[in-house]
């Protein structure tokens, strides 16, 4: 067992950001179906325990249950609606990821979460038509979170092309208005809960990449709250290791003062080699994304493609 779960740790620490959420995902499945076989065996009445990780419409129930706007974004209601949105969560993702960094994607995925649990929330205690649903309405799913990468990503790149099994070639920008104008129209339907919450995920990816073509990144918030909860639980040794030691400014002879004021000189030149790599490095990515553009990401070579996973990893 315990080689099992140093497997699982392996996995999220050397997989990237999108194996990491779609890991969370497809863990936090698997356990809830686990423990839901097991008390049906022993005839155990769950109690309904999956609706405390639901996002409720009710604002009473939501008072009572804030952290269900967080847990709601990594819970599915069966094996398909998974299924369906790890696959998005994987194509999409890796696309956003030759334009945004994986800080960028984490950050993005919890924001276009909690845009489309609140504009749920709103939507079902403003609109009458949902006035008698209230007291019983729950979400669940990624597809806010999905949606919002999606959206972001369309705006990013908005003729990056997409090649679609019969529809041939796309742009990410006609994908993005086809899934909006969907769910706008699907909110009449059974599901008009679900509807609403990708239309607040769609916002959350517009507002992203507009406030970053500003300068200012509004999931930075988020993401220094992960890295803060994140290093609670990083054992004492690790925190140490990491920590940047103080350097200590000695000089014990004119001699060693001299070789240090050389020093600068030095810094210098590896300064410049280092600046010149990162720009060479950058026009190479430049070329390569211009070429997708152009001809599409099957245009490029095996070494051009590893080039962009390797800059997205960065």
């Amino acid at each position: 067992m315990a080689g099992i779960i140093d497997d699982v740790r392996r996995f999220f620490r050397r997989g990237g950001i999108v194996t990491q959420l779609i890991g969370i995902n497809v863990l936090l499945f698997l356990l809830f179906a686990l423990a839901k076989v097991i008390l049906l065996l022993f005839k155990v009445d769950d109690g309904g325990w999956l609706d405390f990780l639901s996002l409720p419409a009710s604002l009473l129930l939501l008072a009572q249950r804030p952290w269900t706007l967080f847990t709601y974004m990594f819970m599915h209601g069966g094996a398909w609606h998974l299924v369906f949105n790890m696959l998005w969560l994987y194509w999409f993702g890796q696309i956003a990821l030759y334009f945004f960094s994986a800080r960028h994607l984490r950050g993005l995925y919890i924001f276009g979460g909690l845009a489309g649990g609140i504009l749920y929330v709103i939507a079902y205690n403003v609109f009458p038509l949902f006035a008698s649903q209230v007291p019983y309405s729950l979400l669940v799913g990624a597809s806010a979170s999905i949606l919002a990468i999606v959206v972001a990503t369309a705006i990013k790149e908005p003729n990056y092309q997409l090649r679609l099994l019969f529809f041939g070639n796309i742009s990410m920008k006609w994908l993005a208005v086809i899934t909006v104008l969907i769910d706008t129209l699907l909110i009449a339907s059974n599901n008009a809960g679900g509807h609403i919450a990708h239309l607040g995920g769609a916002l959350a990816g517009w507002g992203f990449v507009a406030a970053l073509n500003k300068g200012h990144d509004i999931t930075e918030w988020i993401n220094r709250c992960i890295d803060f909860i994140g290093g609670l639980f990083r054992p004492a040794s690790y925190r140490t290791r990491i920590r940047p030691k103080k350097q200590k400014k000695a000089f014990s002879s004119g001699k060693k003062r001299k070789k240090t004021d050389e020093s600068p000189t030095n810094d210098h030149a590896a300064d410049y080699t280092y600046n010149q790599t990162k720009k060479q490095q950058s026009d190479e990515i430049d070329r390569i994304l211009e070429k997708i553009k152009k001809s599409g990401y099957g245009g490029l070579t095996t070494e051009e493609k590893k080039k962009l996973f390797d800059a997205s990893n960065r």
